[in-house]
């Protein structure tokens, strides 16, 4: 059996892409983990799975590089986007993708006839401890001063379709991501485990961010990290709400809009990197 793969990154948060309209892997999660080994397979934060849907145009599964199954990527939305419509499954510029966290719209910008940018309407914020979930003495955690690992962080939590636990310091470029992840992750406060910003403020419209992804360790980008980065920020007024928040990731940048509605909306390139072909 072969399997023709696409290798494919939003700003560097990179997949390994499955065109599974036909027929899809038996066994995907041991698939992700084989694959996204950087030096024994091709190398990932994991892999996705485009499949056919009868709810949405397509449907979009996505599995981390230990072989967990993430509810949502917004990084890997956009590079769904990218890849159904340059690869001619469709030629329209607004699609639905069902995804474990919703239906989620997607809106195609074009360049010379390709996918250049995708508009991704991320839905609604979710700020409820117990829908993020996240075990907390109030109903919502924005603002408090928690301690983890020994040390008070600046903690805002939010929902957008995963966990996300945003905090707010300084010097984020030099923090020790490979000690202090795990510690925000596998945290008792976090029964489905968390996926953690290290956000720094730069002014009213704009922030710099690194994540500890969940099931990944650090990458170089999170879609859903940074619309919950934006949140935390309106939430926390360092930023407007109804205003575009650029988030700058260690593999470029994201713009965040938060409306008064709770509406989530990413907008953010996509790009190819290679395809290739899997033989047992």
């Amino acid at each position: 059996m072969s399997l023709t793969f696409t290798k494919m990154h939003g700003i560097g948060n990179d997949y390994i892409y499955f065109n599974c309209m036909q027929e899809q892997p038996a066994d995907p999660a041991a698939l992700a983990v084989r694959l996204s080994d950087r030096h024994f397979g091709v190398g990932g934060d994991g892999i996705v799975l485009i499949l056919p849907s009868d709810k949405a145009d397509f449907q979009m599964r996505m599995f981390n590089a230990d072989g967990s199954e993430g509810k949502m990527c917004g990084n890997a939305a956009r590079c769904v986007g990218k890849y159904v419509f340059d690869m001619g499954l469709t030629d329209r510029t607004t699609l639905t993708l069902e995804t474990l966290s919703g239906i989620k719209t997607l809106s195609l910008e074009l360049c010379g006839g390709k996918v250049a940018q995708v508009r991704v309407d991320m839905g609604k914020a979710e700020l409820l401890c117990e829908k993020i979930p996240v075990v907390w003495s109030a109903s919502r955690l924005i603002g408090e001063q928690v301690e983890i690992g020994g040390k008070t962080w600046d903690m805002t939590c939010v929902s957008m379709g995963n966990p996300h636990c945003v905090v707010f310091c300084e010097g984020v470029e030099t923090l020790a991501l490979e000690q202090i992840g795990p510690e925000f992750e596998y945290h008792p406060m976090f029964p489905e485990r968390v996926n953690t910003e290290f956000v720094e403020a730069l002014g009213r419209g704009a922030l710099r961010m690194r994540v500890w992804e969940r099931g990944s360790g650090e990458t170089w980008a999170c879609g859903t990290g940074a619309c919950a980065a934006a949140v935390a920020a309106v939430e926390t007024g360092r930023c407007a709400r109804g205003e575009d928040i650029t988030v700058h990731l260690r593999g470029g940048d994201l713009v965040i809009r938060y409306e008064t509605d709770g509406t989530v909306f990413m907008t953010g390139p996509a790009a190819f990197v290679f395809d290739g072909k899997l033989r047992d």
